[in-house]
């Protein structure tokens, strides 16, 4: 007899969300993306990916998912240079768990807050994150399940049930996709810095330039531009001709190749089909 050799199962995708709102055209430090899941918590694999997300240690993540409370970053030579990273997590089990990040001068307030008021420091952390938040986002918090509507929802979303967990979210980390908008007005999703750098044929170190500060940066002819808009990277590839035309803007016009590349990007209609797409999906 013939043994039928099974195939071998292909691993599971790991699905960290299924709801995902993007506030990040908002002002700083109020631009976030609203991340959640309506799925059980699988607590090792987002512990894991948060962890390195925020390089916050594995230990203190898993920990953090799993009682609450806030991690603040170590000093560097003395010196402070991260605020914090925290974790609410509803005593009575009544709403979601909660994770979001400080910057400097939030933690200094959220210090502030707990000292005056003698209040548990996520306590006071979440007063200070909330406060800058969108006001359509605050409204949309303060009802069950993000104020959804679970009969317009996905079935595969709707059937987890109550949303589970949030992160509000502002990194470029290999579990949480971000757009480029391609010459031929593509969409393509990349995660983290090394993926981009494969996708367009670029060092990692000229990524992490080109996303971190904003500008240019040429490919074989073509040219990446990265606008930094409220702390969150835009990024979209420019064809050779495109590229072309921008730099006879910049020529006749005086204007910035930033902004003749806008220009020119808003008057191709395939690059155009892409910007409506990612608009429709915000």
């Amino acid at each position: 007899m013939f043994k039928i050799k099974k195939k071998a199962e292909k691993p599971k995708r790991t699905v960290l969300y299924n709801v995902i709102e993007d506030y990040s055209e908002f002002d700083a430090p109020g631009n976030v993306t609203l991340c959640a899941m309506t799925e059980p918590e699988d607590l090792s694999t987002h512990a894991k990916i948060l962890s390195e997300s925020y390089d916050v240690p594995h230990e203190t993540m898993t920990t953090l998912l799993t009682t609450g409370g806030t991690y603040v970053y170590p000093q560097i030579g003395g010196i402070l240079t991260r605020g914090l990273f925290a974790c609410r997590i509803d005593s009575a089990g009544q709403g979601p768990k909660q994770t979001w990040t400080l910057d400097l001068m939030q933690f200094a307030e959220a210090e502030q807050v707990a000292r005056s008021r003698a209040c548990p420091m996520v306590d006071a952390a979440w007063e200070v994150f909330w406060r800058t938040l969108p006001g359509e986002l605050q409204a949309k918090l303060q009802q069950k399940n993000f104020g959804l509507d679970y009969r317009t929802l996905d079935r595969a979303v709707a059937k987890g049930g109550d949303i589970k967990y949030i992160d509000f979210r502002k990194d470029w980390s290999p579990h949480f996709k971000r757009l480029c908008i391609m010459p031929d007005g593509r969409l393509v999703q990349t995660g983290g810095l090394q993926e981009f750098a494969e996708l367009h044929g670029v060092t990692g170190a000229q990524t992490k330039m080109l996303i971190e500060q904003g500008g240019t940066l040429e490919v074989n002819g073509e040219v990446l531009a990265c606008q930094i808009v409220n702390g969150q990277p835009a990024v979209a590839r420019f064809s050779e001709k495109n590229y072309m035309k921008a730099r006879e803007l910049v020529s006749s016009k005086g204007i910035h190749l930033m902004d003749a590349l806008s220009e020119v990007g808003y008057a191709d209609p395939a690059m155009m089909r892409g910007l409506a797409r990612k608009t429709l999906r915000a």
